[in-house]
């Protein structure tokens, strides 16, 4: 019994550890590859890896209150207990019969600690940075819900490793609910900040906006909080529409499925992020009530568009994963 719970809790601290790996090595593909299509050379892929060991060993000098100080450790453990929370390659560390909901609220926990240490820092540039990412996160929710809902009512279940199970099954949602996807996919390029919609931090007008007021130790956890994202949020979309990366049945094949699964779904991130980051490459950014319009508009109305798909198919045409 105890033996079980010691593997477990190592494989849970090893593959956290190998997510933040993949998301500061993302990290630093998107920059190069950014920077080749803006004909510049770029900094190596390592860059990232560099750069935090030299944040984590800087002394910080700059402190404001509690809160603040507080602000990166609680969103980088927001972040963690996502990504234990979420199937990587089929291998779910925690989980319950409510995934999907549940999984809806602590979406929102590291970014909103993240703005409410960033707005206590009292630079004017936090506070505008802080208003734009609460605004675009209340524009890309309405779209996101509504896939959610879709999904929820083809697959007839609110449990993510049931979902997983169905789509090993029988299709991967991308195939069975290929708009939804496409609207999740817009949803995924707000929620990850990326151009068009990097209007909270904004480098050339707020100055980095929340970023601003932190440095060393401070902004070397938040690099650990960003690479983290990436892996949640390109597992998102993975585990919704791409079936987690699941090709080999554990139950069948052991602990050999398990590895081709994390493979296949480390391609698959790695795919849906190289999307984004092209998207983010050759776009312009959107001013903040540009991205409301747009999201409540265009992305909204093809979200409807999937759940009368996803109701049609599953309650008239009895179509049954």
């Amino acid at each position: 019994m105890v033996t079980d719970w010691l593997i477990h809790a190592g494989l849970v601290a090893l593959y956290l550890f190998l997510a933040m790996v993949i998301g500061l090595l993302f990290m630093g593909i998107a920059r190069k590859i950014t920077a080749r299509i803006q004909n510049r050379v770029g900094p190596p892929i390592y860059q990232n890896f560099l750069d935090l060991g030299k944040l984590l060993a800087k002394k910080t000098n700059i402190k404001h209150n509690w809160i603040f100080d507080f602000a990166p450790l609680f969103g980088l453990g927001g972040v963690l207990l996502i990504l234990a929370y979420l199937p990587m390659g089929g291998y779910i560390m925690l989980s319950g019969q409510g995934d999907l909901i549940l999984l809806l609220y602590i979406l929102a926990i590291p970014a909103l600690g993240f703005a409410l240490g960033s707005g206590a820092s009292g630079n004017p540039n936090a506070g505008v940075g802080v208003m734009r990412a609460l605004t675009l996160m209340l524009s890309y929710e309405m779209p996101f819900l509504i896939v959610i809902l879709s999904l929820m009512i083809f697959y007839n279940t609110a449990s993510l490793s049931v979902l997983l199970q169905k789509q090993m099954n029988y299709l991967w949602g991308i195939a069975a609910l290929p708009i939804s996807a496409l609207a999740a996919d817009i949803a995924l390029q707000g929620m990850m900040a990326e151009k068009p919609f990097d209007i909270p931090i904004a480098p050339h007008e707020i100055a980095s906006g929340p970023l601003v007021e932190f440095g060393g130790k401070y902004l070397g956890l938040l690099m650990l909080y960003s690479a983290g994202s990436i892996v949640v949020e390109t597992s998102l979309f993975v585990d919704l529409f791409l079936g987690g990366g699941i090709v080999l049945n554990p139950t069948v094949y052991g602990t050999l499925a398990y590895f081709v699964n994390y493979l296949v779904w480390l391609a698959l991130i790695f795919v849906v992020w190289m999307i984004a980051i092209f998207v983010n490459a050759v776009f312009p950014r959107f001013r903040i009530e540009q991205a409301f319009k747009f999201y409540w508009k265009w992305p909204t109305v093809i979200a409807i568009a999937g759940l009368v798909q996803a109701y049609v198919m599953s309650v008239f045409l009895g179509v049954v994963p």
